[in-house]
């Protein structure tokens, strides 16, 4: 049986990916220090015998003992009001913990994925945005924090690939949705969900023009799987390339929960991208991966989760 480590485990993407490992036989070791995590997502794989939980700061030493093939390094808040909050714990663990994970997957010759981000992209002067293209972003702004801690984790891992010919994937994400996602993480969907099942204006920031596009999480976790066992260990981009504004998507959510919200506009944060939305070129001809499930679909599941969520 082929054990693998999933760091942040205990996250929105990282739990996921432990379902769909676990699906596929592997043993699972989890690992999460919780400052964004939450063990109610994995509660389910905790008494299974082919997983385990260390509950572990990855900027920290990490020792997993006997043979490991696979880490996935999932640790790091991922939205502005986690990073923005936690903007040194944000920076090290892309740097300390990539670098601790990068030295354990040399020691124990195992394939290591780490997870980036379509925010190394900045407010982007290209689009939709290809792997090639080297970003536009502000390191000293706000969100620099979490831009450049994906910079530098996508640069060490490329020079332990280089120098130290470990197995390296990396993969840049764009925005996923699903059930698990924080009511309070600060993202478009839980807040605009969130927002219309308590009966609150939702709000947008700027003049909801900027675009983004949305894939759903299961469909983000058969792309990284398919990335983690292909031969290809340059950024790979996997999102959805269908994008709508942040207004239509307001629209859209009002629609879907059957409420009678105003959108109420506020101003836009700084550096806030304008444009979001991934050529997926290379997942599509290298992996064979494209997503399937439609926005529909994906929101009618999501918001069925938020209703339980919120005992609606």
């Amino acid at each position: 049986m082929k054990k693998v480590l999933i760091t942040g485990a205990a996250g929105f993407l990282g739990s996921h990916l432990c379902d769909r490992f676990i699906k596929e036989g592997y043993y699972v070791i989890g690992m999460d220090n919780l400052i964004t995590g939450n063990m109610d997502n994995i509660a389910h794989l905790m008494p299974l015998p082919t997983f385990e939980f260390y509950h572990h700061d990855v900027t920290k030493y990490v020792h997993i003992p006997g043979e490991l093939h696979y880490i996935l390094h999932f640790a790091s808040p991922a939205s502005p009001i986690d990073y923005l909050k936690k903007p040194i714990q944000t920076l090290k663990v892309g740097s300390l913990g990539t670098h601790n994970l990068l030295g354990l997957a040399l020691a124990k010759k195992a394939r290591i994925l780490v997870a980036s981000t379509s925010e190394i992209y900045g407010d982007p002067n290209v689009h939709p945005q290809s792997e090639e293209y080297w970003g536009n972003v502000n390191c000293v702004g706000p969100r620099g924090v979490y831009d450049e801690a994906k910079r530098f984790q996508e640069a060490i891992t490329m020079a332990y690939h280089n120098i130290h010919h470990v197995e390296t994937r990396i993969v840049r994400i764009f925005n996923t949705y699903g059930p698990r996602m924080r009511l309070d993480d600060g993202r478009a969907l839980p807040a605009f969900m969130s927002q219309a099942l308590e009966g609150k204006d939702i709000t947008v920031f700027g003049d909801g023009s900027q675009t983004r596009s949305f894939c759903y999480v299961a469909d983000l976790v058969d792309g990284i799987y398919r990335l983690l066992l292909s031969d290809y260990a340059l950024p790979m981009n996997v999102g959805n390339p269908v994008e709508i504004t942040i207004k239509q998507f307001a629209e859209e959510i009002i629609a879907l929960t059957g409420t009678d919200q105003k959108i109420v506009y506020k101003p836009l944060p700084q550096d806030d991208p304008k444009q979001r939305c991934p050529d997926i070129t290379k997942a599509k001809s290298i992996l064979g991966w494209q997503p399937k499930v439609d926005r529909a679909e994906g929101l009618r599941i999501t918001y069925q989760y938020f209703k339980e969520k919120l005992g609606k």
